[in-house]
């Protein structure tokens, strides 16, 4: 793939399909994640059209449509480790635009084959940068395709705040399908769904606790960047998306607390995902443990398709060293992100913004 032009016969789109956003499913979840907990509410992203990300998706391409930034017919630049993939080829079916994504010679054949078949240009960078891995080489090669399509429009969805906006509607669905909400648990990357409901749900419920999910490696909540096996949560960047301000506390969650969650959830309660849902459900399910009678939420932003020869292939995580059996099963409490790697599950109550002033602690 080297090119992408302007279409005028796709410049008009389907926009009936934004009828199908949306409007999704909340699971009561009961099962040992691994210990027996009271239940906490699943909002089941995955089973959406386009995954939870197309709520962002469509949201940040119709502002750029308004603004003048995209152009009618016109191509759709970004880089995706997956999931914004399927909701921007979404997104671009329903509003007219060609989708170029960079991706990575880890995304998963069966995401490269559905990709494909929903019309996407698919571009694969073969090694990760020295400084910011996979995410670093990604945006890079990105920066140089757009230097070849210059009618090109580049969503950036780490620091779009129409990307925060777009997840007002998940928000309204919290709220319409709840009655009372006490403790809600977001996975983030982007930082796109958290501070885009969080904002909405505490003006309805004032005393809601925020809990975020991060991976082991990833440098949002001012841990070192290392080598990440899990996609779809963390980053290697600072997106200036993430609300740090709007957390309670965080959590680091590694590949085999998430990994024995996910198949847990498929075994017990036949809804399941991959690593973000994974992380979410564990921790998820430790808040509705420790704060007994606390209403407790999380969003799973996928299902488990995709995740077939990675969170549930047996012989993908003895290669990778995952064991389920030696999960965690509480987290380790630190009292500031600066005060240890995280290598496995911990637990910070005291949420600072990386790129803030000010003096920090280093690992």
């Amino acid at each position: 793939m080297t090119t992408a032009v302007l279409d005028p016969a796709r410049a008009a789109g389907n926009r009936e399909l934004l009828g199908l956003l949306g409007r999704t499913p909340l699971a009561r979840v009961t099962v040992d994640l691994p210990c027996p907990q009271p239940g906490f509410w699943a909002k089941l992203e995955g089973l959406g059209v386009g995954g939870m990300k197309a709520r962002a998706a469509v949201a940040m391409l119709l502002g750029a449509q308004e603004r003048g930034e995209l152009r009618p017919g016109a191509p759709v630049v970004e880089s995706t480790s997956g999931t914004l993939g399927i909701g921007l080829a979404f997104a671009g079916q329903a509003l007219g635009h060609p989708v170029v994504l960079v991706g990575d010679i880890e995304l998963e054949p069966s995401m490269r084959q559905l990709l494909g078949a929903y019309g996407v240009r698919l571009e694969l960078v073969d090694r990760p940068a020295a400084e910011g891995g996979w995410q670093a080489a990604r945006l890079a090669r990105l920066r140089e395709l757009l230097g070849l399509l210059p009618d090109a429009y580049w969503p950036d969805q780490y620091n779009n705040p129409d990307n925060t906006a777009g997840y007002a509607s998940l928000a309204v669905e919290l709220v319409n399908q709840l009655d009372h909400l006490d403790v809600l648990v977001c996975s983030v990357g982007t930082g796109g769904h958290s501070a885009g409901i969080i904002g909405p749900l505490r003006r309805h419920w004032p005393g809601l606790r925020l809990i975020g999910v991060d991976a082991t490696g990833s440098t949002i909540f001012g841990q070192p960047a290392r080598p990440r096996l899990m996609r779809g949560l963390g980053s290697s960047i600072h997106p200036r998306n993430v609300a740090h301000d709007a957390f309670d506390e965080v959590h680091w969650v590694g590949p085999a607390e998430a990994v024995d969650a996910c198949r847990r959830l498929a075994r017990g309660a036949f809804v399941s995902g991959g690593w973000s849902t994974g992380a979410v459900a564990r921790v998820a399910a430790w808040a509705a443990r420790v704060h007994p009678g606390a209403v407790v939420a999380t969003v799973f932003p996928d299902g488990p398709h995709r995740y077939l020869g990675s969170v549930f292939d047996d012989g993908f995580t003895a290669a990778h060293g995952i064991d389920p059996a030696t999960a965690a099963v509480r987290p380790v409490e630190i009292p500031h992100p600066g005060a240890v790697e995280a290598t496995g599950w911990v637990r910070c109550r005291t949420v600072t913004d990386p790129l803030a002033p000010g003096p920090k602690a280093r690992p």
